[in-house]
């Protein structure tokens, strides 16, 4: 039996910015997980052709438990089936879960790389994403302008100049890889040299309870179009 290549790979994981990030993945939001809302999400774009789960080790049995609920009330197509389409990779790192479904993938394949926390991200960004990687840009990450004011301070806490904010950028997430892009920074993450394109207000992470009080507001918006 011949073995189907994935050519657009997305990988969900935990961005370690604080050790309880991948509890807060599991924070309800319109009484489901976050990672739940992403995942769905992620699923709904026909145009991605497997969604790799990285989950640590500590937490998979949970991630398991919140995606559940995906794959047994799935609304998704036939084409769109969560077992098919959805692994969950227990495991240390980014390049583990790579490594575990290295096989599956195809040679030259569009590979993202997602925050669980950012549930909300709009489709049209994941499509962005993947598309400029398709056109030639080997890295790409979607951003936003700087909105606020940023000081400079010295050891002593006192503000010493202003930075031009014109050149100021938050990044979000999914991030866009070529292979060989993304084995660099599987090794060694860093956001250098990527070209950006333009982010959305309801890709933030959401790891406040503002932040979770806007998800909620989102969520039951009913938004169809966003992760």
């Amino acid at each position: 039996m011949s073995t189907v290549h994935m050519s657009t790979v997305v990988f969900v994981t935990v961005v370690r910015h604080h050790a309880s990030d991948a509890e807060l993945a599991l924070a309800p939001v319109n009484g489901e997980a976050l990672l739940t809302h992403t995942v769905r999400g992620l699923l709904a774009l026909p145009d991605l052709d497997l969604v790799v789960v990285a989950a640590p080790e500590r937490c998979a049995h949970l991630f398991s438990a919140a995606l559940s609920s995906i794959g047994k009330h799935s609304s998704l197509d036939r084409h769109s089936s969560f077992d098919k389409r959805c692994r969950i990779v227990p495991g240390p790192s980014l390049k583990h879960a790579f490594d575990t479904v290295a096989k599956e993938i195809a040679e030259n394949p569009v590979i993202l790389v997602h925050d669980a926390l950012r549930a909300f991200t709009p489709a049209d960004t994941v499509r962005a994403v993947a598309n400029a990687v398709r056109a030639g840009s080997p890295f790409v990450v979607p951003v936003l302008p700087m909105a606020d004011t940023v000081k400079v301070t010295n050891a002593a806490k006192v503000i010493t100049g202003t930075e031009d904010r014109a050149y100021l950028r938050t990044a979000q997430t999914p991030l866009g890889f070529t292979r060989e892009t993304f084995l660099s920074y599987a090794d060694k993450p860093s956001l250098d040299g990527a070209h950006t394109i333009a982010g959305h207000p309801d890709a933030m992470r959401v790891t406040t309870s503002f932040e979770q009080k806007l998800a909620e507001a989102i969520a039951v918006a009913g938004k169809e179009d966003v992760l």
